[in-house]
């Protein structure tokens, strides 16, 4: 494109926003209605391209945040609320429709749901509380995280890192109540505030379910303190991003050097762990404190443990007392909600962690057709051929690693809209009686899915997300990326109602680039084309690569969201890259579109501009102070504004799109831009 002919679509953009489309027979431009005129594009690009609607758009009582995600969530809940109606309205005896119309008419019956109180947890925690040993107790460990509550430690099934065509079973730091080890020593005010209020919830849940005032606040102390030697123990966020330092194999048998106190082979096999004989510690030295943990704490310490992780995992599913107690330390205090979801959504939530899959069935066939399903394949590739060019001519990578680079991008898996193979959930028991038993059942067949998995080939066709869910992701063992139809999704529009520009934007940069470039970002790049955590790159490329990369982690490490707290550059690194990568080899696909070569404008903007208002689109969100506090501490994303405003800066087209220049805010001198992909 010739700069003139830049120069002359950024003039016309200063008044874009102001001529929105009027055609009766289409709805009005979401990127001309979305954005605010009196914002400087080449000063804040997020409340250019977003403000408009930021401005308009308030946070809902119910909600720690209101964007773009929430609009497409609600017209997907108004899909999914219709089929689980229909469905209950039914009454099958039998199948998908009997399954989905039981559940939701459990989920839904609050006056059993409130007679019942605490019974549907009764047996478990008659179990906890009769235990008279060690032995007892992992036992009854054991049986906890095979309903889902994964006391003291973390495990679970995925694919060995490093021997992609096996399934291995792992064992991670866990068994905290707070969102992670952070919230146990970090000394800020928030943070502070929250973790003083912990005890006061611990006690609450515990006074709900039996205990006098006296034992409840005795018991919120002494699991605080035990839960702070687990944490103390624990990895930060940034620590676990390395992949290598996180892969211990062990032997079975070889279990006990590091946590003689549990009989690993006992536990292990009441997991349901079985046609193995080794398993991968993350963290090792979690399991030595664990150890000490169960060895000294007394025994009646560990039950009350054990009976407030139990009572806090199945809350949202039991009476309003335990709902309520829940909200109001998680949702209220630690992400800022001011009021509920109503019910009928969080019973679709809860819904969709049982049986999401199931759902996805009758989702796809209704909502996601053959030809918007072929539009996004054809993008996939598109963006493939873009980032083959652009890796052809890197000249800081040698020839040795680049090979291997296209090698294993030629190999990425692509999965769009929906599974070729659906999960069988015949086995799955779901009725009208208890929505917590229906929890307990669902947690249950989920755990005997993924243990059956051991000793058998990897299913590389499986889907780790629904149809309806609106996210994607890049699975590193897998070499794949996973593409949901729900992340295609724009509110309000349909499919073929979207220009090639907003498209490539919306979902060829911010989602489909960004998936593809997870498989070389700082961790993803550590895997081979078959899924293998295998180093294939020469030592003078993996530097390169890391100085390069740094520089996207020093601009990151400046930026403020919110009070004082700055973005943590290294745990947001790979999806920094992949926020940047994506942009970039968008565009480059982009820019072979028949849209792109025409150059005519909508709305005042070219395409190029419409690209960049597309990407933004994806990032369109009102987020409060608490959410976003939280989110910095636990989060490897940086928060939207910043997915926005701060790649951006990157990438040269930026600049010739909106005129930017020195001395404005989104300017970076050349010297300091990244250059990596």
């Amino acid at each position: 494109m010739k700069k003139a002919i830049v120069f002359i679509s950024t003039a016309i953009s200063l008044s874009a926003c102001q001529n929105v489309l009027q055609n009766k027979d289409k709805p009005k431009d979401i990127l001309a209605v979305n954005c605010d005129s009196s914002v400087k594009a080449s000063d804040d690009f997020f409340d250019y391209a977003e403000g408009g609607w930021l401005k308009k758009n308030s946070i809902p009582p119910d909600q720690t945040m209101w964007g773009i995600g929430q609009l497409v969530q609600a017209e997907l809940y108004e899909r999914l609320k219709k089929i689980n109606e229909e469905a209950e309205k039914k009454q099958t005896k039998s199948g998908i429709d009997q399954q989905i119309g039981d559940f939701w008419h459990s989920g839904m019956d609050t006056v059993s749901i409130e007679k019942q109180g605490i019974d549907p947890l009764k047996s478990e925690l008659q179990q906890i509380s009769n235990a008279k040993s060690l032995n007892e107790i992992l036992s009854l460990v054991a049986h906890l995280h095979n309903i889902g509550v994964e006391v003291f430690y973390s495990g679970g099934v995925s694919q060995d890192a490093k021997n992609s065509d096996q399934m291995a079973f792992s064992l991670y730091q866990g068994g905290l109540g707070l969102p992670n080890r952070d919230y146990y020593f970090n000394t800020d005010e928030r943070t502070v505030k929250i973790r003083n209020a912990y005890p006061n919830y611990i006690e609450t849940i515990l006074k709900n379910s039996g205990y006098d005032s006296i034992r409840s606040i005795q018991a919120a102390e002494a699991i605080l303190k035990l839960e702070t030697k687990l944490a103390k123990a624990s990895r930060t966020l940034e620590a676990l991003r390395d992949p290598y330092a996180n892969y211990n194999k062990m032997a079975i048998a070889n279990l006990k050097n590091i946590s003689p106190t549990i009989d690993w082979i006992q536990q292990l096999q009441q997991l349901g762990v079985s046609h193995v004989d080794s398993v991968i510690v993350g963290q090792p030295e979690f399991y030595k404190q664990l150890d000490l943990i169960l060895h000294e704490e007394p025994m009646d310490v560990v039950k009350d443990y054990l009976h407030f992780h139990l009572v806090r995992n199945y809350a949202a599913y039991l009476s309003s007392p335990f709902v309520n107690a829940n909200f109001n330390f998680y949702s209220k205090l630690i992400r800022g909600a001011e009021a509920q979801k109503p019910r009928w959504k969080r019973v679709l939530d809860v819904e969709e962690s049982a049986m999401g899959e199931a759902l996805g069935q009758l989702f796809a066939k209704e909502y996601f057709n053959a030809t918007a399903k072929k539009r996004y394949e054809d993008i996939v590739e598109n963006v493939r051929n873009a980032y083959k060019m652009r890796m052809e001519k890197l000249d800081w990578m040698t020839d040795t690693t680049k090979q291997k680079a296209l090698h294993k991008l030629a190999a990425i898996k692509k999965k769009v809209g929906y599974p070729d193979k659906w999960k069988d959930f015949s086995s799955l028991k779901i009725d009208r009686q208890s929505f917590a038993a229906n929890m307990m059942r669902a947690n249950l067949w989920w755990n005997n899915y993924e243990m059956n998995k051991l000793g058998k080939p990897v299913d590389r066709e499986e889907w780790d997300m629904t149809p309806q869910t609106y996210n994607a992701y890049y699975n590193p063992s897998n070499n794949e990326i996973v593409l949901p139809a729900g992340i295609f999704t724009v509110p309000g529009y349909r499919d073929e109602q979207l220009d090639d520009a907003l498209v490539y934007g919306y979902a060829a940069a911010s989602t489909i680039g960004h998936e593809i470039t997870h498989g070389f970002d700082d961790e993803g790049r550590q895997f081979d084309e078959n899924g293998n955590l295998k180093n294939w790159w020469t030592k003078k490329d993996e530097d390169e690569f890391n100085k390069r990369a740094q520089v996207l982690v020093n601009q990151f490490n400046n930026m403020i969201a919110v009070d004082t707290l700055h973005i943590r550059g290294k745990q947001t690194l790979g999806e920094n890259l992949a926020d940047l990568g994506g942009i970039l080899i968008g565009l480059d696909a982009f820019k072979q579109t028949e849209s792109f070569k025409k150059n005519e404008t909508i709305s005042g903007f070219s395409p190029l501009q419409r690209f960049f208002l597309g990407y933004a689109l994806g990032w369109m969100y009102n987020i409060r102070k608490e959410e976003l506090a939280t989110r910095i501490l636990t989060d490897v994303h940086a928060p939207a504004k910043f997915r926005v405003n701060g790649p951006m800066p990157n990438v040269p087209e930026f600049y010739d799109a909106f005129h930017v220049k020195n001395g404005d805010k989104m300017y970076l001198p050349d010297t300091l831009r990244v250059r990596l992909w």
